[in-house]
């Protein structure tokens, strides 16, 4: 019987969704299930539907809920953590808003890279590392399963800083390889890929059905203006870089320096700069869907249909002993050989009960390899900003980010990060 602490299940659409892949497992619906996040109106819905999902189909799950993670934790088996620090999306507005005062910067995502990742990564790295902590000392053993953004920089600290196991978990290789299905008009279960790289730049190295490659049937569709036009940015960088790539044309653009400093490039890709009051909209569309969720808790179907998600699957896994393939972020201990040693990678990861075990690729095509490089600087320089307490190191993360230094000088990129840490001083860790 498996003890899961799932740490910020107060997101009424993921929390179900999680919920529902657990239960959808034969063998893990004898697991005790705690759910966690500090809104206790939040964790109220989650913990209702998990309750009705249990009692309507009879199953002999336990559900138990806390605004506090301790109780969780303590003899857990497995940490499921998705979390955010601030709320209402205040700090993701900043996040965007300063930087355009400051020097016109224009980002999209904004919150696993550049100015906006930067600045999570400081807001949330030491909410992770404190977690951590308090798994070495209550459940040592359990893996942490993490989906909290910016994944590549909180992975890397918290595996380097901390003893405990983990993986970070995303689903752009599970979507995009999906879409190239789609663009190539071949059957998703014929499929084969092999991907490696950082997460959000992950690299589909090989694509083959029944042994033959389609990478030339993938590099027509550069020659058909409707299937291109679905996927600007990423068709442009297979264009260019002989690779596709694992994350959404919006989110690529600022992962490089070729797109977001001119308007008419972004014009031509279809990309759009974020704003604040793109989060204020997505704060009422926050609200507005809890809202619903009020409404419908009792009422809502309970859908055990299994998502891509790979949390469960996990689970199952090293419970059952039936061997799982996902991929996964983690260190790199020559795992990628031509990235460096101890940077979060994102590699094919086999899981059964001997637990976690991320496979060797080798070398990247050089060209990948580069430009994963320029990301693993900022990330590598946000790291060390937290752990060894040093707000130069945060300055040269965002001197050396791709998009941020193709837009602004080096004056005005030390500017927006002074505003930025002081307008989120109740956020940002002690830096000297």
């Amino acid at each position: 019987m498996a003890k899961i602490a799932f740490l910020g299940a107060g997101s009424f659409g993921f929390g179900r969704r999680l919920i529902g892949d657990l239960l959808s497992f034969p063998e893990l619906l004898d697991s005790t299930i705690h759910l966690v996040d500090p809104d206790s109106e939040r964790l109220e819905l989650t913990h209702t539907y998990a309750q009705r999902a249990v009692r309507e189909l009879n199953l002999p799950t336990q559900i138990a809920a806390s605004t506090e993670r301790k109780p969780a934790l303590d003899g857990a088996d497995y940490v499921i953590v998705s979390i955010r620090v601030g709320a209402n999306m205040g700090p993701e507005a900043l996040d965007v808003q300063i930087p355009l005062d400051v020097g016109g910067l224009r980002q999209t995502v904004s919150d696993t890279v550049g100015i906006g990742g930067l600045m999570k990564g400081l807001r949330t790295i030491p909410a992770m590392l404190d977690i951590a902590r308090d798994m070495e000392a209550l459940c040592p053993d359990a893996p942490m399963l993490n989906y909290t953004n910016p994944m590549a920089m909180i992975m890397w600290a918290v595996l380097e800083a901390t003893s405990i196991s983990g993986v970070g978990l995303c689903h752009s290789v599970q979507g995009t390889s999906k879409q190239l299905a789609n663009y190539m008009g071949v059957d998703y279960e014929d499929l084969r890929y092999l991907v490696a790289g950082i997460n959000h730049m992950a690299w589909f190295l090989e694509l083959s059905q029944d042994g033959e490659t389609l990478y030339p049937r993938l590099n027509a569709c550069l020659e058909d203006p409707g299937i291109v036009a679905r996927d600007p940015v990423r068709f442009d960088i297979l264009k260019h870089f002989g690779r596709f790539v694992t994350e959404s044309s919006r989110h690529m653009a600022e992962y490089v320096p070729y797109f977001m400093q001119n308007p008419n490039e972004m014009a031509r890709l279809n990309v759009e700069n974020r704003t604040a009051e793109s989060f204020v909209d997505q704060h009422t569309d926050r609200e507005e869907r809890i809202a619903q969720a009020r409404r419908d808790v009792e009422t809502a179907p309970i859908e055990l249909s299994r998502s891509h998600e790979y949390a469960a699957v996990i689970i199952h896994a090293m419970e059952t002993d039936t061997p799982a393939y996902i991929y996964g972020n983690v260190l790199n201990t020559n795992l990628i050989t031509n990235l460096p040693a101890g940077c979060c990678v994102e590699v094919p990861t086999l899981v059964n009960r001997a637990g976690l075990q991320p496979c060797y690729v080798g070398a990247l095509p050089p060209q990948c390899a580069a430009l994963c490089q320029t990301n693993i600087n900022m990330q590598g320089l946000t790291v060390r900003a937290i752990l060894e307490e040093n707000r130069e190191y945060a300055y040269h993360a965002g001197l050396v980010d791709p998009n941020t230094v193709s837009q602004l000088t080096l004056s005005e990129i030390r500017t927006t990060i002074d505003r930025l840490l002081d307008a989120q001083d109740e956020f940002m860790p002690p830096l000297a």
